[in-house]
Order: structure tokens, then C-alpha cells, then sequence
């Protein structure tokens, strides 16, 4: 057993850890990261949000090619689906992205360390090296930022064979005939998406009453209409009680969530994607005295710190929604801390993306927030019907919509339905960021024709004064 000594050891390289681990070498640490995968980049990276994205991306081409290029004058002929070349487009993507961060943890002297850490105490961390062997690390401090793992349930036993999880629909051989989406929400929806654009019949089961919860219920409904259209299935207020698997599929058994008579649905593929738990396992943090709070998530306080001294946690192992992003804006800000700067991250100026199309894009707070808080707010909505630009791309689907303080016109959420809208949302983020008012936006020159200008004409809206309805 070796030692080595570090200003900051972060364990895991996940965009939250990865980040920290940068920022903190720019600001003159020495630094160590630990992970056991064989590349950097976690699940995000690995076999989350950049492979997800390359298979979307590259069905959005197929379903394109398939269905929608005639309405431009563009004759196609017979289109074929090569999966094997499209699951290599999407392995191309990741490589690039995981070399991508193993180069700036050498530009950077950022010691990448292969294994599994474990938290030995304040200040020390036991690493079982990959390669065989342990090492232990010495640190002034160290940041836990081990992300987060599938949840499973024990009627659907993940064999990623018939029962998948998001890692296994990333890899199927090929495309099933049908497919059922146990959880209505972002992962379940963008990889139904995926499946669906190539051939599948996709149904979704939801415990809940409505698709993505989280979500501002305006956006949930107008997103389901736009997916039935697209010929995915909803059985909503309904739970799964039982599973039998076959050699060619998978027979559910669901029921009313509430109770009532069950019935069978029959699938080639089952994907699992009721959500994500945060990965404490293993970490050594019950010897080492680390405080968890009631939903197992590492407890921390406004400045990251666990309850032990020198000992830190980001990302979606500590409160707060799971996205990559919000992870690595904690990364810097931790960072930045130790560094004996501000480090500082707004949370109501998180945006989040849903990467169906068209896509789904929310920042700030909702309706039912604002209603339930006894905030008095005004709206702005505009269609994309109405945009020019949307015409012009033959993808009118969706709207902006615009929530501002009533007294004093201040931003406080936005939701939007709509082509690339994922993209627009950063706007508003950087609004609600700037404790921007509507007229703020609505007295900001937006180019045309672009969509942007929906966001500008919802702006207008919430004084009633949009030009283009």
C-alpha cells in the first residue's frame, strides 16, 4: 500500500466530480479524482445524457428522412435503418466526449486514479485499484461526487435482456416490435422516442396521473397530445404488479394505481425508468460518521459540507434535482469555495430539458408552485404556429409560455413545448439569472426570423401586447 498526499480528492468523474476536479486545478490544487470506470465522464457521459443524444439526434434524421422531407420538395425513395451504424455513430460520440475529458485532466494535472474510493475518515481515502493493489490518498479535503443509480422495483427484475434500464435501451441488438415505458418521465419518454421513430410500438405506464411530473402541468398535456400523435400509448394512474418473462418478451401485469381489475400487456422489451437514487454504497460513509438525510442523500449545508470536517458533496447524491448541469455548476462552486472564493449556485435559474421532439424546456417555477406559494403572477403565451421561422421548418408544435410576478413583472418561470427550445431556455435562464422583468425581454431586440422571437412575443403577451397574435 502507497500513499500520496492532495489538496483536494474528488471521488468520482461524473460531470459534477470531473468539473470540481478541474476548477480546482485551476486554481492551483493539487488534485486527484477517483473512478472505477475504465472513462471518465459517469453515467452522463458513459451511458446517460451524450449516448441518449446521439441515438435521438441521429432517429430524428431517420423518422426525417422517412416521413417528413417530402413536405420540402425532397424525394427520398425507399429508406432503410442501419442500426449497427447508428449504435456506432453513438459509441463514436461518447469515445469523443470521454477522451475529450481525459485530455483536460492532463492539461490540467489532474491525477486520474482507477478504483473504487472509499472515505477512510477526514482526510484519508482508501482506493482498490482497478489494476489490483489499494492506495491510500491523504487530502485537506475531499468531495464525494458519486452521482446516481437506477432504481428498480421487485415486480421488474432488470436482466437488460427483456427488462431493461436506460443503459440496456441504449443497446438493443434490434428494434422490438413493441416496447413498454414503465415511468413516464424524461428518460422513459426520450428513449420511447428513439424506439418508437424506428418501429416500435411504444406504451407508457405511469403510477401518476400525468407524464413528466415535474413538470408545468400546461407542458404535460400538450406533450402527451403531441406524443399520442406521434402514435406512443398512455396508461396513466396505473401500477405494474407482476412480470413474466419468455424467450420472446415479457408479459406485465398492471393494474388501476388506485385498485381495481388487472389486465395484461404484452412487450418485447421493457424498459424500467422510475427514476434515479443517489449512489452512497460502499463509500465507507457510515464509519466515517457522514450524516445522510431521510431520502438516503448525503446531507450537506449551503456550502456543501458534510457533517464531518473536510469532507464535501455534490451533485445527485445531495439534494436538488438530478441533472448533469446543476452537478457541475456545484463542482465549480465547491471548487471555488476551498479556494477561498464565492462559489455560488442559483437554484430557481436550473433549466431542464426534455429531448423529445419537439423538445420540452423549463427554468424557474411552475404554476402549480406559484399557485400553491399564494404568488399573484401574470402569463405570457405565444404559439409557434405563429413564428415564421417554425413554419418555415415545418414544426409548429408547442408554445412558449411566460410567468412573471404581478406586481412587480420579475420572471419567475418559463415553460416551452417547441423546436429546440432547449436551446432557447438559456435565455431565460440568463433572465431569471439577471432578476430580469418581461418587459426586459419583451424591449430586447430578438433577430428574425428565428424562434427566438416566440420568446420575445410571450414576453409581450404578459402585458397583453403581442404583435404576431
Amino acid at each position: 500500500m502507497s500513499e500520496q498526499n492532495f489538496d483536494l480528492v474528488v471521488i468520482g468523474a461524473g460531470p459534477g466530480g470531473y468539473v470540481c476536479a478541474i476548477r480546482a486545478a485551476q486554481l492551483g490544487m493539487k488534485v486527484a479524482c477517483v473512478e472505477k470506470r475504465e472513462t471518465l465522464g459517469g453515467t452522463c457521459l458513459n451511458v446517460g445524457c451524450i449516448p441518449s443524444k446521439a441515438l435521438l439526434q441521429a432517429s430524428e434524421k431517420f423518422e426525417e428522412a422517412s416521413h417528413g422531407l417530402a413536405a420540402f420538395g425532397v424525394k427520398t425513395g425507399k429508406v432503410e435503418l442501419d442500426l449497427k451504424a447508428m449504435m456506432g455513430h453513438k459509441d463514436k460520440t461518447v469515445k469523443s466526449n470521454v477522451d475529450g475529458v481525459a485530455y483536460l485532466f492532463k492539461k490540467n494535472k489532474v491525477e486520474w486514479i482507477k478504483g473504487a474510493a472509499k472515505v477512510a475518515g477526514a482526510g484519508k481515502v482508501d482506493v482498490a485499484l482497478n489494476a489490483g493493489g489499494t492506495q491510500t490518498l491523504a487530502a485537506k479535503n475531499i468531495v464525494i461526487a458519486t452521482g446516481s443509480d437506477v432504481v428498480s422495483i421487485p415486480a421488474l427484475p432488470i436482466d437488460e435482456k427483456r427488462i431493461v434500464s436506460s443503459t440496456g435501451a441504449l443497446a438493443l441488438p434490434d428494434v422490438p416490435k413493441t416496447m413498454v415505458l414503465v415511468g413516464g418521465g424524461v428518460i422513459g419518454l426520450e428513449m420511447g422516442s428513439v424506439w418508437q421513430r424506428l418501429g416500435a410500438k411504444v406504451t407508457v405506464v405511469e403510477f401518476l396521473d400525468r407524464i413528466m411530473p415535474g413538470m408545468d402541468g400546461e407542458v404535460s398535456k400538450q406533450m402527451q397530445r403531441i406524443l399520442q400523435k406521434q402514435g406512443m400509448a398512455f396508461k396513466l394512474s396505473t401500477k405494474v404488479t407482476g412480470a413474466k418473462v419468455a424467450a420472446k418478451g415479457v408479459t406485465l401485469t398492471v393494474e388501476p394505481a388506485g385498485g381495481g381489475a388487472a389486465e395484461t400487456i404484452d412487450a418485447e422489451i421493457v424498459l424500467v425508468a422510475i427514476g434515479r437514487r443517489p449512489f452512497t454504497d460502499g463509500l465507507g460513509l457510515k464509519e466515517s460518521g457522514v450524516a445522510l438525510d431521510e431520502k438516503g442523500r448525503i446531507a450537506i449545508d449551503a456550502h456543501y459540507r458534510t457533517n464531518v470536517p473536510g469532507i464535501y458533496a455534490i451533485g445527485d447524491v445531495v439534494v436538488g434535482p438530478m441533472l448533469a448541469h446543476k452537478a457541475e455548476d456545484e463542482g465549480m462552486a465547491v471548487a471555488e469555495i476551498l479556494a477561498g472564493q464565492h462559489g455560488h449556485v442559483n437554484y430557481d435559474a436550473i433549466p431542464s430539458v426534455v429531448y423529445t421532439w419537439p423538445e420540452v424546456a423549463s427554468v424557474g417555477r411552475t404554476e402549480e408552485q406559484l399557485k400553491a406559494d399564494g404568488v399573484a403572477y401574470k402569463i405570457g403565451k405565444f404559439p409557434f404556429t405563429a413564428n415564421g421561422r417554425a413554419r418555415a421548418q415545418n414544426s409548429t408544435d408547442g408554445f412558449v409560455k411566460i410567468l412573471a410576478d404581478a406586481a412587480t413583472d420579475r420572471v419567475l418561470g418559463v415553460h416551452m413545448v417547441g423546436p429546440s427550445v432547449g436551446e432557447l431556455v438559456a435565455e431565460m435562464a440568463l433572465a431569471i439569472e439577471f432578476g430580469a422583468s418581461s418587459e426586459d425581454i419583451a424591449r430586447t431586440c430578438h433577430a428574425h426570423p428565428t424562434l427566438t422571437e416566440a420568446v420575445r412575443e410571450a414576453a409581450l403577451a404578459v402585458d397583453g401586447r403581442p404583435i404576431h397574435i
